[in-house]
């Protein structure tokens, strides 16, 4: 599947270059623009893979887009800008920016930092889907052990026994333990 990318530049010569390296290095490049309060709006409608932001651009900043961009989690950033100043590099690493490239650049490093961004946002993709795997398992292990407590207090079972109630009613009925553990706290469900 091709790489997306949305460009934001506001010197048309360099976007143009930028766009023309893109897409002989393989990358689909779906919207351009020279302007930064146009940027976030390009990603959103395109959903790229990638935007890559000039710093300097009328109407918005590119470390303000970047921060947009990377709140909405919709797609890595590369700053790639005139700028080499420590304190705008660490203000794009704060803003979410993953790669940061320094114009004039080498179409020989332009490609490594766009896979280093992309790697390290599709890492953080999986770090999040984990994080959300793990809070749903947590509420779900929390209304079980409410249901355990509740079968234990009103009908005399041990926990192994009330955990079982709820684990063969789950398999027997096709559900999962948390909605029959939710029929139990509502009292809609006994053993």
């Amino acid at each position: 599947m091709t790489t997306r990318v949305v460009i934001a530049e506001d010197e048309a010569i360099i976007r143009l270059d930028l766009k023309e390296m893109l897409e002989e290095e393989g990358y689909d490049v779906v919207a351009e623009t020279g302007r930064g309060d146009e940027v976030v709006g390009l990603v959103r409608e395109h959903a790229p893979d990638l935007a890559i932001l000039d710093i300097k651009m009328p109407g918005l900043d590119g470390l303000s887009a970047a921060r947009e961009i990377s709140e909405d989690k919709s797609a890595a950033v590369l700053i790639l800008t005139a700028f080499s100043q420590r304190h705008l590099i660490e203000r794009a690493r704060d803003a979410g920016a993953l790669a940061y490239l320094v114009k004039p650049f080498q179409r020989n490093e332009l490609v490594p930092a766009i896979e280093v961004a992309l790697g390290r946002f599709r890492d953080m993709q999986e770090l999040d889907a984990d994080k959300q795997g793990l809070a749903s398992q947590l509420e779900t292990r929390k209304m079980v052990d409410r249901a355990k407590g509740m079968l234990m207090d009103g009908s005399s079972m041990s926990e192994n026994e009330a955990f079982s109630f709820i684990q063969r009613t789950a398999m027997s009925e096709r559900e999962t333990m948390s909605s029959v553990a939710q029929r139990v706290i509502e009292g809609s469900l006994t053993p």
